[in-house]
């Protein structure tokens, strides 16, 4: 493996490598979710993590937050097509974990 291989994945893996974040990606897969629906979602992830992770992703370009301004004010969240890039990926994931015995 030459250096931009490494460069490479290692840019992927600072992205989508940390605990929560292809758990985060794989609800996301599924369409617009609110902060409160991920959270019940990923069953153990605290809210602030959660709120790390969606900053992280969206300062990444893979996550767009739309905001709405009502009482109380929410806020959803969406992939963007970066992140639609990478439904694939997540599926992969998915799939070759349900072939592996634990």
């Amino acid at each position: 493996m030459n250096a931009r291989d490494k460069q490479c994945l290692g840019k992927t893996l600072n992205i989508i490598g940390s605990k929560w974040t292809v758990f985060l990606l794989h609800e996301l897969t599924g369409g617009t979710r609110r902060f409160g629906e991920l959270e019940r979602a990923l069953d153990g992830i605290s809210p602030r993590t959660l709120s790390l992770r969606l900053r992280e992703l969206e300062h990444a370009g893979i996550v767009k937050k739309k905001l709405y301004a009502e009482v109380p004010p929410h806020a959803e969240y969406s992939l963007t097509d970066k992140g639609k890039s990478l439904r694939s990926i997540i599926r992969n994931i998915h799939t070759w974990g349900k072939g592996r015995s634990v």
